[in-house]
């Protein structure tokens, strides 16, 4: 029985309510020990399966030579900092492209006609442009153009088509943030006399950022694995250095290595975005 409510009492659980939590504690207990003894059977049944299939011993020789792994590691792994460089460059520009362009969208002020068109064609245009083609365009076109002040690093031409593209991207997804918001809050912040701008910084756009920060990590996720595509243009990252070795001695373990770096670097992105999700699910209470 409950005291609260009674001066000088603290509060104590019911009888019927410790027994609830004891019950659900050991029904999530129950279910995370199934779940452990399926996970390591299931397992235990593919690795055994693999092995023992005729192909294995030469899959085991091309994908998984200890030798070779230990061998293009180090080179695989000076090439994954290139990576890591460009994700970190290009994420806090693709963010701030992104805003802009949805913000553009935003303005239903006749005066920004054009503003709002452009920012609907930019975003239409390069959603529609396959990342490795506007990598090969951005890298090939651009210093093709001898203009004076164009780079010619293939690194900061592969963040330049990194941005463009997931910029797109990225400004549907703060779009939908801010078209989530319900009018009304926008109204009572113009009635406060809050001008636009202000409305949109300090009401809207908190709200909206807040909301869509899951699925901007999922894009981020994506991000992550698509700094490997600058390889086609030159650079010398993660997957061109297991190219490099694979040219050398036709054994495919050097991809492997750069596939391990990778994955390595998304997992805690990608769980990381999972939480996020969860708990934005709990605060609305489903």
């Amino acid at each position: 029985m409950s005291t609260a409510g009674k001066p000088g009492t603290s509060w104590v659980k019911s009888g019927k309510q410790i027994e609830r939590e004891r019950l659900k504690r050991q029904r999530g207990m129950r279910s995370a020990s199934t779940a452990t003894v399926s996970t390591i059977i299931f397992l235990v049944l593919v690795v055994w399966g693999v092995t023992n299939s005729p192909g294995w011993p030469r899959v085991e020789e091309t994908f998984f030579n200890v030798d070779k792994f230990v061998a293009a590691l180090p080179d695989v792994l000076d090439g994954f900092l290139l990576n890591i460089k460009i994700f970190l460059i290009a994420e806090p520009l693709i963010l701030i492209v992104g805003l802009l362009v949805a913000l553009a969208r935003g303005l239903k002020a006749p005066v920004f006609f054009p503003l709002r068109c452009l920012a609907i064609a930019y975003t239409d245009i390069f959603r529609g442009i396959p990342t490795i083609l506007l990598i090969y365009l951005v890298g090939f076109g651009l210093p093709a153009l001898r203009l004076q002040g164009i780079p010619t690093d293939e690194a900061t031409l592969g963040i330049i088509a990194l941005t463009l593209s997931y910029g797109a991207y990225v400004a549907e997804v703060f779009r939908s943030g801010i078209d989530s918001i319900h009018p009304s809050q926008v109204n009572a912040a113009r009635s406060l006399g809050l001008s636009y701008g202000k409305t949109m910084r300090f009401v809207v756009l908190p709200q909206a950022v807040r909301r869509v920060v899951p699925p901007l990590l999922n894009d981020f996720v994506s991000l992550q694995k698509d700094t490997a595509l600058v390889a086609t243009i030159g650079a010398i990252e993660a997957l061109r250095q297991a190219q490099i070795h694979t040219a050398k001695s036709f054994n495919y373990t050097p991809y492997l290595v750069a596939a391990l770096l990778f994955v390595l670097l998304t997992i805690p992105m990608a769980r990381f975005t999972d939480y996020l999700a969860a708990r934005s699910q709990r605060r609305r209470g489903a």
